[in-house]
């Protein structure tokens, strides 16, 4: 089974940015976090970030027939993005959104998730173990 993980804009600069909502974790720790959960569930792991929408949605477009399942951060993308929710529906890859932050009590225009349209599962507001759970939810699935 192999799972891709998908982050947005700024993900980048985890441990930096506002870390009165992320934390002081960064995203070295994230990799490292993804791949030590990666070893645990027995599942083979690509984590790809970028900071521009169509090198994202080219992601996306490359993993299918190569890709069990995908976790998502689509970050800033997720409330503008229909671009990235087309490139899921695309590929019918199971995918699960994550975001770090609870978005649902953040500012209104974050309301909506274009992305999330596309994901059969959203783990949202629990940090990085989001990932963790998105992870384990799809390996889980997956198997059976």
């Amino acid at each position: 089974m192999k799972l891709l993980v998908i982050n947005g804009p700024n993900l980048n600069m985890l441990g930096i940015r506002e870390k009165h909502l992320y934390g002081a974790d960064t995203y070295e720790t994230l990799v490292r976090l993804i791949e030590e959960t990666a070893a645990r569930l027995q599942v083979e792991v690509e984590i790809f970030q970028s900071n521009h929408e169509g090198v994202l949605v080219d992601k996306i477009q490359q993993a299918y027939g190569k890709i069990d399942g995908i976790v998502i951060n689509p970050a800033a993308y997720t409330h503008t993005s229909v671009a990235i929710l087309d490139a899921l529906k695309a590929v019918s890859i199971p995918a699960c959104e994550v975001h770090i932050t609870d978005v649902t009590k953040r500012e209104a225009f974050r309301q909506v998730s274009y992305a999330g349209m596309a994901c059969e599962a959203h783990f949202i507001g629990l940090g990085l173990q989001g990932y963790v759970q998105a992870m384990e939810y799809l390996a889980r699935n997956l198997r059976s």
